[in-house]
């Protein structure tokens, strides 16, 4: 279905009012040509210059800085196939339109594992495998097997193996220059497991886990992460968010090591050994940002890597508290914190 100037308040969490030149949702890979060969069409008899599109989730992780002059795309293939069932794991091929914690329920009742973890993350399925989202030592790599696109240029499709999507610290080959845009996700195929092995890596996450006293499931750990998810984050129907608007930043060893001569209590996770992440939730609040605002955008007060629409902020108001809070963190502790949020210009 193609709508025209279709307001956009409603497909980004950030609440943010702005409009699309042309707002599309397909349900089939076939029905996506037809949508595009037709706004071509449109496009081509009143304009020189190349059709812009967006593709877009549950617009989670975007932040639109003025109206859309494109086409604005939404993958609405909901539909989950069994495609290998072995003795320890299975695969699942999973339009890319599913709601991303609607997965992560049906695995677990169906006992399959590897995304619990990953609970009450937003977003669809298609996102969640160009963003590689992540959380409680888990992302969403680590069982992603096949990326299936149709090329937004030639409509042809174009299968991604793991590997070949270059997975990294919230990034995919989707993001980089040479392919930001060019493909709309269509399915994901993923492998989990069979056996239940719990990942409680995470240091809070492995104490919330062992006060429960008894045998750890995948469904009370999915609770607990849920519970612990809730205290953090704020529910975009009432402050428009993002979830973590800043990306942890990760640093040289030595730099940490200078820095815990004056901040002996900073927090820090070994990532090899030379380099560590600090999270950027505390070097934010050192700065004295948790709870702030400035404007109608603030920094939600339980969670200083959030945030918020207060009510009625366009998307240059967010950017200003973010270029804010950049410049703070940098001036305070010389570490340069950089958004895990998309700014759609």
């Amino acid at each position: 279905m193609l709508v025209k100037d279709k307001d956009l308040t409603a497909h980004n969490t950030f609440g943010i009012q702005v409009k699309a030149k042309w707002l599309a949702e397909y349900d089939s890979e076939e029905s996506l040509r037809d949508i595009l060969r037709q706004v071509r069409t449109e496009h081509g008899n009143c304009s020189e210059a190349p059709l812009r599109i967006l593709h877009i989730g549950q617009g989670s992780n975007l932040l639109f800085l003025h109206d859309y002059e494109g086409l604005v795309l939404h993958n609405t293939m909901r539909d989950l196939q069994v495609v290998e069932e072995a003795e320890d794991h299975v695969k699942v091929c999973v339009g890319a339109g599913m709601v991303w914690d609607d997965f992560v329920a049906t695995a677990i009742a169906r006992g399959w594992f590897g995304v619990e973890n990953l609970t009450a993350i937003p977003g669809e399925v298609g996102a969640a495998a160009v963003q590689n989202i992540g959380a409680y030592g888990a992302e969403v790599k680590d069982v992603v097997k096949e990326v299936y696109c149709i090329d937004l240029q030639s409509l042809e499709p174009r299968t991604f193996t793991c590997d070949e999507m270059q997975y990294a610290y919230r990034y995919s080959l989707m993001k980089s220059d040479a392919y930001r845009g060019r493909f709309a996700v269509t399915r994901v195929m993923f492998q989990l497991h069979k056996r239940f092995v719990p990942r409680l890596e995470y240091g809070a996450l492995a104490s919330q886990a062992k006060a429960l006293g008894e045998e750890l499931t995948a469904m009370k750990l999915r609770n607990v992460i849920r519970e612990m998810r809730d205290t953090k984050l704020p529910d975009p129907k009432v402050w428009g968010n993002a979830g973590s608007f800043f990306m942890n930043p990760v640093v040289d060893r030595s730099v940490c090591e200078a820095l815990q001569q004056q901040y002996a209590h900073m927090p820090y996770y070994d990532i090899d050994s030379c380099h560590v992440k600090i999270p950027a939730g505390w070097l934010i609040e050192q700065a004295g940002w948790k709870g702030r605002n400035l404007g109608p955008a603030g920094v939600y007060e339980r969670q200083a890597l959030v945030l918020v629409n207060r009510g009625g902020a366009t998307g240059a108001d967010i950017v200003r508290l973010c270029e804010t809070i950049q410049k703070d963190v940098q001036d305070m502790f010389g570490i340069a914190i950089q958004p895990e949020v998309n700014f759609i210009v």
